[in-house]
């Protein structure tokens, strides 16, 4: 079974979101659909009702690093983001789980 939640996100923008709009932002499994985080997201947070998502996937970012046998090119790997819109007057804390 894959974990389709992987993590939150909280920097300066999103945090500027959530307060004003209501939206909360995950990093997710590849492969995971709309539906599947939904259902992850409403059994993690049980007082939670999902309206809507918006995903995207951030391609890799390329990266690179000399050694004595040149240079060595590579990317990082790629990753999904997950943009979940709750109902009005409903909130997740992500800082009562740490």
């Amino acid at each position: 079974m894959k974990r389709v939640l992987i993590k939150p996100l909280i920097t300066e923008k999103l945090t500027g979101i959530q307060e004003k709009e209501n939206k909360y932002a995950f990093e997710v499994d590849r492969r995971a659909t709309k539906p599947e985080i939904k259902k992850a997201v409403e059994e993690l947070y049980p007082d939670v009702t999902v309206t809507s998502i918006n995903t995207m996937i951030n391609p890799g970012k390329p990266k690179g690093r000399n050694t004595r046998r040149g240079y060595i090119a590579g990317r990082t790997n790629a990753t999904k983001k997950a943009i979940i819109s709750i109902k009005k007057g409903q909130e997740i804390d992500f800082f009562t789980e740490i």
